[in-house]
């Protein structure tokens, strides 16, 4: 590289900041170009504050009354696009004192009496991260309704039941879609769980030892929705560990959605043909005018990767941090935040793909009879009519297997001669237990696949999601 480039590629990196430390502290000092997010929760939290303070009488009423109608007039600033961020003033919180105290003057500067940054953010992380798991749970609900719904509509649909990606057994369409129904579920139950352990509030910590004035913990606590306040003000603002099992929680579900992402990269495919895609989740190809590719899939399966990511990343800043506070911790934001953005966008995209999705039924049978399928049902006949132990079962059943595939027919395509070549007692009722239909009926047992199952298991969810 030449000096002039050198000196170029100097220039698009590190010309910011040529002026020195100072530009270079600000900057990643700075996280008002993230933190923002949090103005709704910021504005709240402070609210309860204020008219804490005044009930106890830190503050008076009208110092309350000129706070509240204050920090109103800054959120309508935010709505309307008009506030002025300051990265010089470094964090949400400082940008919205600093703009309640240009507003209102002397009553704005005691808002801050009795709490600190560290218990200030503490909040409105718990507090975002809050209304993060409702809107999240609102939308696992609704992809568990698109499953269920079409769950009832092919529950009769036949389908290969996979092992190793190998035929293994006949299933139905509509129990392979209440399996991500169960998955979700769990997921909405883990989210559910971390809203309940985060449901504290650690306003009124402080900074990290409480305050020696006389607020009224239990009073912001009840006023913000939690449980009560937390118990420990060191532990209060230490602790991001909320924030870890949200992401884990995301990145679990993500897992989930990316199995299924898999499966409709999968199931799209011509070679397989089980299901086709609308152009609204597909795309072309620059050049090869026959293509649809299921780009919906593979970024729902692309945005799971970054997803687990923010978890390690959450994890590995916590984990060298003692007691309390430290900078680093300005690093669990961006994790959160990406994180409840792409999930929800994954969401999305899967609910909307199920619903559009047109399993193609012709070939889901042909398929679902393939790879000698029922060869368990002949197994489970053979210890059921002649009452052989099932390893010799097992053994019977794959020398007739064998025979199959040396004739290059399936096992109902076995004369019954050939099958009592192998053993003798089989007669022809085992032909009753070889269609692939007689094989998903038959799996009556609770959870199994049977087609009665699946029609009561759906409507079943679709009644406790309705």
């Amino acid at each position: 590289m030449d000096e002039q480039t050198d000196n170029a590629q100097n220039s698009l990196w590190g010309g910011r900041y040529a002026e020195g430390p100072g530009a270079i502290m600000r900057e990643i000092n700075a996280s008002i170009g993230f933190d923002r997010k949090m103005w709704r929760q910021d504005i709240r939290g402070s609210l309860a504050h204020a008219a804490m303070l005044a009930h106890v009488g830190i503050i008076s009423a009208e110092d309350e009354a000129a706070i509240r109608k204050g920090l109103a007039a800054i959120a309508a600033e935010i709505e309307a696009g008009r506030f002025a961020w300051s990265e010089a003033l470094e964090d949400i919180h400082m940008n919205i004192e600093a703009r309640l105290t240009e507003r209102i003057g002397e009553a704005g500067k005691r808002l801050h009496t009795g709490r600190s940054r560290n218990d200030q953010v503490a909040l409105d992380v718990r507090l975002w991260v809050r209304d993060a798991i409702d809107g999240l749970d609102a939308q696992i609900a609704d992809v568990m309704r698109a499953l269920a719904d079409r769950a009832a509509e092919h529950a009769a649909t036949v389908m290969p039941g996979f092992t190793h990606l190998q035929p293994a057994q006949p299933t139905t369409l509509g129990h392979h879609l209440l399996a991500y129904v169960e998955m979700l579920s769990r997921d909405r139950g883990r989210l559910a769980d971390c809203r309940r352990r985060l449901n504290e509030s650690p306003l009124g910590a402080a900074a990290l030892c409480g305050t020696g004035f006389p607020i009224d913990r239990h009073m912001t606590a009840k006023a913000l929705g939690f449980d009560g306040p937390t118990r420990n003000s060191l532990d209060s603002v230490a602790s991001r560990d909320f924030a870890a099992e949200f992401l884990f929680a995301c990145a679990m579900c993500a897992t989930h959605l990316s199995r299924f992402a898999e499966e409709i990269v999968i199931w799209t495919n011509p070679y397989f043909g089980f299901v086709k895609l609308s152009d609204a989740f597909t795309t072309g190809s620059s050049i090869m005018p026959q293509k649809r590719n299921p780009d919906a899939a593979e970024l729902v399966r692309g945005k799971t990767g970054r997803m687990l990511g923010n978890l390690t990343a959450m994890l590995t800043v916590l984990k060298g941090l003692a007691l309390t506070y430290f900078k680093d911790m300005q690093e669990d934001k961006e994790p959160v935040f990406d994180t409840a953005e792409n999930l929800a966008l994954c969401l999305a995209a899967t609910a909307g793909m199920v619903r559009d999705m047109r399993p193609q039924a012709e070939r889901l049978e042909a398929a679902a009879g393939a790879g000698f399928s029922t060869a368990t049902d002949l197994a489970d006949w053979l210890v059921r009519e002649l009452k052989m132990p099932f390893r010799d079962a097992h053994h019977v059943t794959g020398k007739l297997v064998a025979m199959a595939e040396g004739r290059g027919v399936d096992l109902a395509g076995l004369t019954l001669a050939e099958m009592q070549s192998v053993e003798p007692r089989i007669g022809d009722g085992v032909f009753g237990v070889l269609t692939v239909a007689a094989s998903v009926a038959s799996r009556t047992s609770f959870g199994g696949t049977a087609p009665a199952n699946v029609a009561r298991m759906a409507a079943e969810w679709r009644e406790r999601l309705a």
